[in-house]
């Protein structure tokens, strides 16, 4: 795939929309209006240091609530949507083993989760480093973010995370502990990883009036579309926007 410099997202002049993006972006083409063609990168707002509800509050107002409208999300609120999920808190040298710190715990800091997004415009991956999407497919694939069986709940939300797992990166991970070596156990640090991350998204989006959904995915279509190697696979996925009534 041809390489291009990162695009910043159209967030730009838009003074409706708060530090935490959550009144709607005018003209925002990232998460609800297709376009053109997408760029191979998307440049990230810079996520917010405050705002929002307490953790206390969010707690009080957390709840899986499947009535997700097709309104989008600015720019900005989907850049802290993503920092809160998977994002570097810490840089090299301060997180854990002396890497970089993310927002949610992972095994050995293996960092083995991938978080992708899908979007109108295609599913992008979430590069944390960088705070940037990079297209890992063209074409609307929301729909492969629910399992079939449940597919006919998903209506049209405008952006689904999609968590990936790369279970070789338990190899490389800077602290070698037994349980990274053994099948049944990595299986279950995958697990707690992606409901560490998913947790972190529940917390945003009830700070922030957003709902949210955390369910299972297609996953072998995803593999398919995605083309994920040995190793990879997808494993939950969770759905974001706001309520019907909102």
């Amino acid at each position: 795939m041809r390489q291009h410099a990162a695009r910043r997202c159209p967030v730009g002049g838009d003074r409706r929309a708060d530090r935490w993006g959550t009144r709607h972006a005018a003209g925002s083409r990232l998460a609800g209006v297709k376009p053109r063609r997408a760029p191979d990168r998307i440049q990230l707002p810079r996520p917010a240091r405050s705002g929002g509800r307490s953790v206390l509050a969010a707690l009080w107002r957390r709840r899986t609530d499947r009535s997700i409208g097709a309104r989008p999300l600015s720019p900005r609120l989907l850049s802290n949507l993503l920092w809160a999920a998977w994002g570097v808190n810490r840089r090299a040298g301060r997180g854990p083993f002396g890497g970089v710190g993310r927002t949610a715990a992972s095994a050995s800091n293996a960092q083995e989760i991938d978080v992708y997004v899908a979007l109108p415009s295609g599913l992008w991956r979430y590069e944390s480093a960088p705070h940037q999407l990079a297209l890992a497919a063209r074409g609307d694939h929301r729909a492969l973010a629910i399992s079939p069986g449940q597919r006919p709940m998903l209506g049209d939300a405008p952006v689904h995370l999609v968590y990936v797992v790369d279970l070789v990166r338990y190899d490389a991970a800077p602290f070698q502990e037994p349980g990274l070596h053994d099948r049944a156990t990595r299986a279950s640090y995958a697990a707690v990883a992606v409901g560490l991350i998913a947790g972190n998204v529940e917390l945003f989006a009830a700070s922030v009036g957003l709902s949210s959904w955390f369910h299972n995915c297609d996953r072998r279509a995803l593999a398919r579309v995605l083309g994920l190697r040995r190793g990879r696979r997808a494993l939950y996925a969770h759905t974001v926007g706001r309520g019907e009534a909102r």
